[in-house]
């Protein structure tokens, strides 16, 4: 390898030097390839083992390798769902001497996956209208924090399961620019690309006959402008009422946090009379329930697994400790008796179907269902090997398992008593 390597990185792995950054990624042997799925790129993009994880490699200019990493380090200071940038590579040159492109390296982002792998005979309608809707949160995220995309895309975005919904992570930011605050026409601009490639991926998907019949191509992406301005205007709208009803601020800062975000400012302001008063969020972060439930359990989760596993920790709680209680003693006995083994009895073979938070919940949802039907109150660990034997074990892995783990299944749950059954 020639010394002229250049890697550029925040914390520099060691096992990147044993990539063959001297050959031409197309050429890469493939003890090095995972086969993972990818969407679609006008650059050539590798996923490659390294070390314990599994990182996607991108051929481009010094230029934009550099641009897009530190666009991506911006992102993620500003807490915006993306991949993480690893590292650039340039300065690179083959045996002979001549100079390659340079590599972007991100991380793979674990239990994602593109829209293509997310159906396995054709995308339903309501799948698609989850993407799209997960697509148009991730967009309003973006615009707020002034980052004009440039390429809105299914195919430049990674989705993970969110507890019956999709949580979307921006991968491709080389068209991208940050110069807060955007202008209309410019979040406009954005949302007539993101309509237009929405419509070309789904018509795409039609043609090679992956798409349900029902599905009109132009009327799903058409989906992501109503869904996109109704959650912008309930982010960043002025709302003006009489100020006999002073009720409806608490009401506005409650309806944000049911869609997941928090009021850091929140501008009031009063008519001359005193009869008229106009609200509006001056700052909103998102991942009001993601917040709550690390701050009490350490769980990273996305924001709708997070709110399925806080609805059944306060449910505990008021079961087994009404009236006044800690909240932190109780989440972390609720995590040692309930959380903590229902995903300690998953067979180690079955832990790269899907991420725990993502179980819990369908395993929420599974003991529902079979109490409903059998009309009785399934015991925890009931649900739990039923989910296991009937459910979990029937899906396809969305993790990356380089080293695939092998040994016997877990012990049996180690629940010391199912709270629901005191009820």
């Amino acid at each position: 390898m020639s010394g002229s390597l250049n890697i550029t990185a925040a914390i520099t792995d060691p096992a990147l030097l044993d990539l063959p950054w001297e050959l031409p990624l197309e050429l890469w042997p493939e003890e090095t390839i995972a086969a993972l799925p990818k969407g679609i790129s006008r650059h050539l993009v590798r996923f490659v083992q390294l070390g314990g994880y599994v990182v996607a490699i991108k051929e481009t200019s010094p230029e934009l390798a550099r641009r897009e990493y530190e666009l991506l380090r911006t992102l993620q200071r500003l807490e915006v769902p993306c991949v993480e940038p690893v590292a650039v590579i340039d300065n690179r040159v083959d045996a002979d001497g001549n100079q390659l492109e340079s590599m972007l390296v991100t991380r793979h982002l674990k239990f994602s996956l593109p829209y293509r792998a997310l159906y396995s005979q054709a995308l339903r309608p309501e799948t698609a209208t989850r993407l799209i809707d997960a697509l148009a949160v991730l967009l309003v995220r973006l615009h707020i924090v002034g980052f004009f995309w440039g390429d809105v895309s299914l195919s430049n975005t990674l989705f993970r399961r969110d507890a019956g919904a999709f949580a979307a992570y921006l991968v491709d930011a080389e068209t991208g620019r940050l110069q807060p605050p955007l202008s209309d026409g410019q979040r406009e601009h954005d949302l007539e690309i993101a309509r237009v490639n929405i419509a070309g991926e789904l018509l795409d998907l039609a043609a090679g006959g992956r798409l349900e019949e029902s599905i009109d191509p132009i009327e799903v992406s058409n989906g992501i402008l109503d869904a996109y301005r109704t959650l912008w205007k309930e982010l960043t709208g002025t709302e003006s009422f009489d100020s006999a009803e002073r009720w409806r601020i608490a009401e506005r800062v409650e309806r944000l946090n049911t869609l997941g975000f928090d009021i850091e400012e929140l501008t009031i302001l009063s008519d001359a009379e005193g009869s008229r008063v106009r609200i509006q969020p001056k700052v909103v972060d998102a991942g009001h329930h993601q917040r709550r439930l690390l701050r009490l359990t350490g769980l990273d989760a996305e924001e709708n697994q997070a709110r399925r596993l806080l609805n059944d920790l306060d449910a505990y709680a008021a079961t087994n400790h009404p009236g006044n209680y800690d909240e932190e003693a109780v989440a972390h006995e609720w995590m040692s008796t309930v959380f903590e083994p229902v995903i300690r009895a998953i067979p180690r073979e079955l832990k790269g179907k899907l991420d725990p938070a993502e179980v819990f919940h369908q395993m929420l949802d599974h003991r529902w269902f079979r109490s409903q039907n059998e009309n009785r109150e399934v015991p925890l660990a009931e649900a739990v090997s039923s989910y296991i034997d009937n459910v979990l074990r029937h899906r396809r892995d969305e993790a990356t398992v380089i080293d695939p783990p092998t040994g016997a299944y877990t012990l049996p749950i180690d629940v010391i008593d199912d709270w629901r059954d005191r009820v």
